[in-house]
């Protein structure tokens, strides 16, 4: 029954268990990890050091198909299927009815004679004992998605699948102290291994999905089609959790970043003493810099209202040249989660009158003066008062008016409300719009997004778009994030929160509350002095390529 092959890790890595098709279970058992394969049943004893698995279950495998919440204690196996809980022992895999719910159970944990339920639908951790069968009292789920569930401690773990975060609660009062972001979708499992000889442990997260392929099919013409494969796999989740500055960090990757312009004029073109000004990556808590170089044509280097950005000069741009130029950026990127509640802001400082006149302001073809935009800013957030909740309250109300979809330029917020459709940048200014006529000040923040393969390193990954998202600032802390559309994924909702106060790994933060990108001649905005746009003089590339991910904090 036992993997004779060291089972313990002396470096966390990716486990790719062979022959598993979508891993919904898992958990420790004696110092190994044992997982549950939903569509075949089986239970798994993985090494993973090098994926070996043994199903530990050869003739009883019926009883597990479909089955998604799974834990062990002691020799006693714990599983959900449909509506109800199960338990057996290895001995004996014969499952055995522990509770029915009213609603599908997803996920299941125990400690000592106390067995935890999570329930989706019901929107709880239902608590119950062990011997009694007794409810003992149940805590409100934390995301929307369905979870799963591990304890440690005195803590409870959860992993939500649509929110794609991990949370720790108390174990007593289902409190939540903190949350992350895991870095890859559709999270299924959660479970940690102690190291060995150590007091430490390592968070290991497993992921189940689909993924589209090329597959080479010499019996259809033309011979290559698109479909798609099962794809599951189980990886350490790495965090840090900072209660003073109110964020937790987790799993990230280094990248390199390259912005490059190709001048290519579609009309004859003549410029004289002509600034190409780029912004570089910006410093955050979830993104360092390590270093900066230029591509093609060199560059100098300003501060910009606290912002870098690489300033290339071209004493006269002829319409015949032809330059590459711009830069590359190897930066760190991590998931990050901020962790404000309600009551946290209630006593938030007013705004300066700099914010005030800074960022209340219809600086950008807002829409803020018109009667529909106007009346949308005070249906968002009816008589709500507290800033967290009037921000949320506002994307929930653009999440129920808009659906996404790309359009080849931006419309007015008025437009784009009565439409019903925007890009991100048209969602963003709606929330702009409507969260500045309500005094919350805001900013909108970019540029690009990494394709968020993080499995496929030193490989050139090039985004098909661009990318916009706001801040929002809570006086006496400072800005905090808000993605545009990405959680406009439910019909009329709920909509998760993953994030809101929160960004991905993958999302690259270049010139915060200034141009990404501008043309001067004589310190004089080009288009002031020439019909002309940088979309008329060149062709821009942006390049990707992670080149590993970053270790703990």
């Amino acid at each position: 029954m036992f993997d004779s092959g060291n089972s313990v890790l002396t470096k966390p890595r990716s486990i790719r268990p062979i022959g598993a098709y979508a891993l919904y279970g898992l958990a420790v058992w004696y110092d190994r990890i044992v997982a549950l394969d939903t569509v075949r049943g089986f239970l798994l004893q993985i090494n993973p050091t090098n994926d070996n698995t043994i199903v530990l279950n050869p003739c009883h495998t019926d009883q597990f198909i479909d089955a998604k919440g799974f834990a062990i204690w002691e020799d006693t196996i714990w599983f959900t299927k449909d509506n109800s809980v199960y338990f057996c022992t290895f001995d004996q895999l014969e499952p055995q009815l522990f509770i029915s719910l009213p609603y599908d159970a997803d996920g299941v944990g125990v400690w000592n004679s106390t067995i935890y339920v999570t329930s989706q639908k019901l929107g709880y951790i239902v608590i119950y004992e062990r011997q009694t069968k007794r409810k003992i009292t149940q805590f409100p789920l934390p995301g929307v998605g369905p979870t799963n569930l591990t304890i440690r401690g005195e803590e409870l773990w959860l992993c939500d699948r649509i929110e794609e975060t991990v949370y720790c609660l108390d174990r007593a009062t289902g409190e939540l102290q903190f949350s992350m972001l895991t870095p890859f979708v559709n999270p299924t499992a959660i479970a940690f291994l102690n190291e060995p000889n150590t007091d430490q442990s390592t968070l290991y997260v497993s992921y189940s999905g689909e993924e589209a392929y090329i597959r080479d099919n010499p019996n259809a013409d033309p011979n290559l089609e698109l479909t798609y494969r099962d794809r599951t796999f189980i990886h350490p989740l790495y965090f840090r959790y900072y209660p003073e500055e109110r964020y937790t960090l987790s799993s990230g990757y280094l990248l390199e970043m390259s912005y490059v312009e190709e001048l290519l004029p579609l009309d004859e073109v003549e410029v004289q003493d002509l600034e190409w000004r780029i912004a570089l990556p910006t410093e955050t808590h979830r993104q360092k810099i390590r270093s900066v170089e230029s591509i093609g044509l060199p560059f100098t280097e300003e501060i910009q209202e606290g912002q870098r950005v690489a300033v290339f000069k071209f004493p006269s741009l002829k319409s015949q040249e032809r330059h590459v130029f711009g830069w590359k950026a190897l930066i760190e990127v991590r998931g990050i989660k901020y962790q404000f509640d309600f009551d946290d802001v209630d006593k938030a400082p007013p705004l300066t009158s700099e914010f005030r006149d800074r960022y209340l302001v219809d600086d950008d073809e807002l829409a803020m003066d018109t009667p529909a935009i106007q009346q949308a800013a005070k249906e968002a957030i009816g008589t709500e008062t507290n800033l967290l909740r009037k921000m949320l309250k506002i994307r929930n109300y653009v999440y129920d008016r808009l659906s996404y979809g790309i359009k080849p330029h931006i419309d007015s917020p008025d437009v784009v409300l009565e439409r019903g459709t925007g890009s991100c940048g048209e969602y963003v200014g709606v929330l702009l719009a409507l969260a500045r006529l309500n005094g919350i000040a805001c900013r909108t923040v970019g540029r690009y997004k990494c394709p968020a393969f993080a499995d496929r390193q030193n490989v050139p990954l090039e985004p098909d778009y661009n990318h916009v998202w706001i801040e929002f600032y809570v006086p006496g802390y400072g800005w905090l994030p808000m993605e545009s559309n990405p959680d406009d994924i439910v019909e009329r909702g709920p909509y998760p929160t993953r994030f809101f106060m929160g960004l991905p790994w993958y999302h690259a933060e270049i010139g915060k509350g200034i141009s990404f990108e501008s043309l001067r001649q004589n310190g004089v905005p080009l288009g002031d002095v020439m019909d002309i746009s940088i979309g008329d003089l060149a062709l821009n590339h942006i390049r990707f390529m992670i080149l590993e991910e970053l270790p703990p904090l």
